[in-house]
């Protein structure tokens, strides 16, 4: 579940291991780039942290995050 803190939606993902983390960053990196809205992120080993938040409306949580955050939970591979 996508938290809502400090002005962005956080959510952490664990995978099973570097590259799966890697692919499923790709996967965001896509449909980001798709509705130019670009996350905050960080990737260490098999987690990846994502922060969401809209830079053109004062780093403040809008429906755009809204609407990547739910593309995102929708690429995650159940195991």
């Amino acid at each position: 579940m996508w938290e809502e803190k400090n002005n962005k939606l956080y959510k952490k993902f664990q995978f099973k291991n570097f590259s799966e983390a890697f692919a499923f960053m790709t996967r965001v990196a896509i449909e980001a780039e798709k509705m130019d809205h670009h996350p905050l992120w960080t990737n260490v080993y098999n987690t990846v942290e994502i922060w969401l938040s809209t830079h053109s409306a004062g780093d403040i949580v809008t429906d755009k995050d809204k609407t990547l955050a739910k593309k995102i939970d929708a690429l995650i591979t159940p195991l």
